[in-house]
């Protein structure tokens, strides 16, 4: 249970716009891979699918592109 609670916490962060650019692409890369991001309101859905198609996340959760280089 103790995931699903930090994911509740990060999703309310992403709506509230408290995550940084590289937190929101690791959250979304979490709920894809979980597959969870499918059930969520359709908003979700199109960020998972936009990240996808700019091949920054793969359709199972894996980050492909830095956005902010370290």
């Amino acid at each position: 249970m103790g995931r699903m609670k930090d994911i509740a916490i990060d999703l309310m962060s992403f709506e509230a716009g408290e995550l940084e650019i590289d937190e929101v692409v690791e959250l979304f890369a979490v709920l894809i891979g979980s597959g969870l991001v499918w059930t969520l309101q359709g908003h979700y859905g199109r960020v998972a699918q936009a990240l996808i198609d700019q091949g920054i996340v793969n359709e199972v959760g894996d980050v492909l592109e830095e956005l902010i280089p370290a």
